[in-house]
């Protein structure tokens, strides 16, 4: 009977989790659309594509054989993280209002100087893959956990409003499978750096998709009254109550 090897099945869990990283990565792609349709970011804010993109550039310094050998699936994920979240950036730049565009490219030149000097300071004065992979998984750690708890933000929203309407399933779902490939990757060849931020992943991911089954039912209520009251003309399309003069009826008491 033929044994496959632990590298086997955690080259497979890699190879899963570039997948899934993909479909994250990919997400919004919508938002960036409209962007580009309408010829502006309108409420649309950059940090998030800005600490992606800082993430994925400390995981590739992670993943170079001079600092981190044999994390070719670390480097593919994060290399192709960097180009898309890239050009999400430079869109946001394109269609952004002057002081805003020169706030976010602040903050581009900021993140790529201080990932270039980590990088000048690890590869000359840093000696040893043990050092390097330290010093370096240290701040992965640090920036990933960030990138991942990201999502509480969105879930404060939905206890305070009962509904998941803006917390789509298929990402919270492709974040759980993400994070528990990428998991079961880093404990097959024990790797702290890797295991701390995908399992944190998996954990709020897990809570997204509790919320979600707390709050499946009152959300299609909500959105059935909302829709109610837009066809009575209550309601803007963005869901809030039109000016009483505008309707030229008191609405209420």
């Amino acid at each position: 009977m033929m044994r496959i090897s632990a590298d086997t099945i955690r080259t497979v869990f890699g190879i899963l989790g570039n997948g899934t990283a993909l479909v994250l990565f990919f997400s919004p792609a919508p938002t960036f659309r409209r962007i580009w349709k309408s010829g502006s970011v309108e409420q649309f804010h950059a940090t998030p594509y800005l600490a992606t993109l800082l993430n994925c550039m400390f995981w590739i310094l992670y993943g170079l054989p001079m600092v981190h050998p044999h994390s070719t699936l670390v480097l593919t994920i994060n290399g192709s993280g960097l180009v898309i979240e890239l050009t999400y950036v430079i869109i946001f730049l394109l269609y952004s209002e002057r002081n805003q565009r020169l706030r976010v490219l602040l903050v581009l030149i900021i993140e790529i100087l201080f990932v270039g000097a980590v990088a000048a300071v690890v590869l000359t004065i840093v000696h040893g893959y043990v050092r390097r992979s330290l010093v370096v998984g240290v701040l992965c750690v640090i920036f990933g956990t960030l990138m991942y708890a990201s999502p509480l933000s969105v879930m404060k929203q939905v206890i305070e409003t009962k509904s998941v309407e803006f917390m789509p399933l298929f990402l919270s779902l492709a974040s759980f499978f993400n994070g528990i490939c990428w998991t079961i990757y880093a404990l097959i060849r024990f790797d702290l750096f890797i295991t701390i931020p995908n399992g944190l992943g998996v954990a709020f991911a897990v809570g997204q998709l509790i919320l979600y089954m707390m709050y499946r039912g009152s959300t299609v209520q909500q959105m059935k009254e909302r829709k109610q009251k837009m066809e009575m003309g209550l309601v803007n399309t963005n869901g809030s109550l039109k000016d009483d003069l505008e309707n030229g009826t008191k609405i209420g008491n």
